[in-house]
């Protein structure tokens, strides 16, 4: 099956996805409330697979109260200068796993909101914006923390920044990033290598 325009699949248990490519129109910046190509809300124990993502107009996967979700051989394209299109992003799930990828998109390669437990990110190649954030955290005063992350075997290319965390000043809650692990990541012509900053 190729060429779907939008998915959004919720509640779903013991699911796969494979071999489609999903696309949005041209990227426009004037769109408030741009679609994402990719909603993935409260799925547990599924596999998506050689799936194709391209010029979404905001996320290109939302990734929201999942457990035990894996996106392997998952491929991201967008162009350079197109704001707020994270590859993957990821909040209030534990388990998630993103291996043998390429995401080349004009935000956060991908992007880890509150509540992200147990996420390894491995031999995934990212291109050209932000790297692999965390966060942006402590905005609202309900937020849980980020906790276990694994980072291994990555390449950063041509980006702003490496690998991030980032804050926001003057937040009502303390934002806790306990057990943090980054192994073997190769970074070409990047300019903020690991940077932990406010917004």
């Amino acid at each position: 099956v190729t060429n779907f325009f939008h998915v959004n699949v919720f509640g779903c248990k013991n699911i796969a996805f494979t071999n489609f490519k999903v696309s949005s129109l041209a990227y426009s910046p004037n769109i408030a409330h741009s679609p994402q190509n990719f909603g993935f809300g409260f799925v547990n124990n599924s596999v998506i697979h050689d799936i194709t993502s391209k010029d979404s107009k905001y996320f290109h996967v939302n990734v929201f109260g999942c457990k035990n979700i894996s996106f392997t051989n998952f491929r991201v394209s967008s162009p350079a200068y197109s704001p707020n299109t994270d590859g993957i992003h990821i909040g209030k799930s534990t388990q998630v796993k993103i291996t043998n990828s390429k995401i080349d998109t004009g935000d956060d390669c991908i992007s880890l909101g509150d509540g992200s437990k147990e996420v390894t990110i491995l031999n995934v190649t990212c291109e050209p914006r932000h790297g692999i954030s965390v966060g942006s955290l402590g905005k609202y005063s309900n937020e849980e923390s980020v906790e276990d992350l694994t980072i291994k075997n990555c390449t950063l290319k041509n980006t702003n920044n490496g690998l991030r965390i980032k804050t926001w000043p003057s937040t009502p809650i303390t934002s806790l990033v306990p057990n943090l692990h980054f192994e073997d990541i190769i970074m070409i012509n990047v300019n903020n290598p690991i940077i932990i900053g406010q917004e």
